[in-house]
């Protein structure tokens, strides 16, 4: 962290002094601890210019999650800029275990979350999923979309590429026409949008806190896809869950649909090793 960057943050923070030290903060952010006086905080600095606008549209989501007061996180919000280098800052939260109590809470209080609905899927901004931008175009169908925003947006971009050729355009065609068929309709869910087991917390009381969202309002399988992409959630977040928000019969088919717009992703981000994944769900559902 220079010198000049770290005496915006000081100033933002207004503390007499500053102590960085960097941490593991994810594949596309530098991210630091901080202490200001005392207090803790979480650091992430980005490039303004490669991703614009990445930070204020987090701080957006977490706020309305935070709005929700159904699941925690983290509070202390501060977004700045100087230069080519954005800035956020929020709470440092401290680790705590996740234990089963932890899962049965995640769950339920997923599920809540997944109860506060919209009349229409999107949102009224567009954010990111990772460094990959989202649109969230309002509509009052998730099968349009799904479709349009979620998945042929993606294939486009790894078709560019190279990543995706006609074959797999094609086989992702026959795969829209059984959209109806596999999401029943249902109101739309608030979503954390990117809910992998990289974006929780347990804090120090084993309650979660939900982190580096990409929020919208759709299909909850979406959240609940993802929960499985890498390996699954603890038994008890599913039960949980389900006891509170019952899962749909058709549930596990449209987690493994849903979890093409993440591999998607991956496979734009990290190249061909996720196209194996893609193309299993392709040939079970198209």
């Amino acid at each position: 962290m220079n010198e000049e960057l770290r005496r915006r943050i000081r100033g933002s923070l207004d503390a007499q002094k500053l102590e960085p030290s960097p941490v593991s903060g994810g594949s596309i952010n530098a991210a630091w601890h901080i202490d200001a006086d005392g207090r803790q905080y979480f650091c992430k600095i980005n490039s303004a210019t490669r991703l614009p606008g990445l930070f204020e549209n987090e701080v957006r989501g977490l706020r309305l999650l935070a709005a929700t007061e159904l699941i925690a996180t983290p509070g202390q919000l501060q977004h700045l800029q100087w230069q080519d280098n954005q800035v956020l800052l929020m709470e440092w939260v401290e680790p705590g275990v996740a234990n089963e109590s932890f899962w049965r809470s995640f769950g339920r209080q997923l599920a809540q979350l997944h109860l506060v609905k919209s009349p229409r899927c999107g949102l009224d901004h567009d954010n990111y999923l990772g460094s990959i931008p989202q649109i969230n175009s309002f509509s009052s169908s998730w099968v349009e979309f799904f479709r349009r925003q979620r998945l042929e947006y993606m294939v486009e971009r790894n078709r560019k590429k190279g990543r995706l050729d006609s074959d797999h355009a094609d086989a992702f065609d026959k795969l829209y026409a059984r959209l109806p068929a596999i999401f029943e309709e249902e109101a739309f869910s608030l979503l954390h949008g990117d809910l992998w087991s990289g974006n929780f917390l347990a804090n120090r009381h084993s309650l979660p806190v939900l982190i580096d969202p990409a929020v919208y309002y759709g299909h909850r399988c979406m959240d609940l896809g993802m929960t499985k992409l890498f390996g699954g959630f603890d038994a008890a977040f599913y039960e949980a869950y389900d006891h509170h928000y019952p899962l749909s019969p058709h549930h596990e088919e449209q987690c493994e649909v849903c979890n093409l717009y993440p591999l998607l992703i991956h496979l734009e981000l990290f190249g061909r090793s996720y196209l194996g994944q893609i193309e299993a769900i392709l040939k079970k559902y198209s």
